[in-house]
């Protein structure tokens, strides 16, 4: 069982559009910028995240602009997380904590996202990360929805990617999970369940999953 980390864990993407909006203002002059703005990056990494929003303003960013603004990004959101920490959705932590305790689920962690920007939300939402195998964007070479990460994050796990079931909130995401072979559960706490179609489950809650669902994706094979 795979875990992507922002939209699925916790609700990460008021605060990463805030965070970044700031970047946007601060470094390139851009006022207006609104979380919708950076839709079409979700789940494919900072890069592309920042990127996506540039484009809706007509800006194109290159390399050494889009490097920048990432760290400033990353910068604003720790800052911010200082005093506004972020709590795990329901069901998230009970579902961890069911796969630990089983003998058959491992539970992991794979994030596009950069290690220190993901352990620091990891630890906010009370996420036992250090039990859990844990790939970060730092890890990987191609982001979402190329499948690298998940298949590393299977090879970790040592269990095949078609009998993994990752936990995804993104398009991007739900395309790397089936590119790598794996199943899908999509949770609708960023887009809108049509978006996410196909996943082999899509809901509106990981409350309304447990470890019966999990195996039955297994076993269906």
């Amino acid at each position: 069982m795979i875990f992507d980390v922002d939209g699925v864990i916790a609700d990460t993407e008021p605060a990463n559009a805030k965070a970044s909006i700031r970047v946007f203002a601060d470094m390139f002059g851009v006022e207006g910028v609104r979380q919708e703005d950076f839709e079409a990056g979700l789940g494919k990494g900072a890069e592309e995240y920042m990127r996506a929003a540039a484009r809706v303003h007509g800006m194109e960013l290159n390399e050494g602009q889009v490097e920048a603004a990432v760290q400033k990004r990353q910068e604003n959101f720790l800052e911010d997380l200082e005093t506004e920490p972020i709590a795990a959705f329901p069901g998230v932590l009970d579902l961890i904590d069911a796969a630990l305790a089983s003998e058959d689920v491992k539970p992991a962690i794979a994030t596009s996202g950069g290690r220190e920007m993901s352990e620091a939300i990891l630890k906010s939402a009370g996420v036992p990360y250090e039990r859990m195998a844990y790939i970060s964007g730092s890890d990987v070479q191609n982001k979402k929805p190329n499948p690298e990460i998940f298949l590393k994050a299977a090879k970790r796990l040592a269990i095949e990617p078609a009998r993994c079931v990752v936990i995804e909130d993104a398009p991007g995401g739900v395309e790397a999970a089936k590119h790598a072979g794996s199943k899908c559960i999509a949770v609708t706490n960023s887009v809108k369940a049509e978006e996410l179609a196909a996943a082999d489950v899509v809901c509106d809650s990981l409350t309304k999953i447990d470890l019966a669902v999990i195996r039955k994706l297994v076993d269906q094979g």
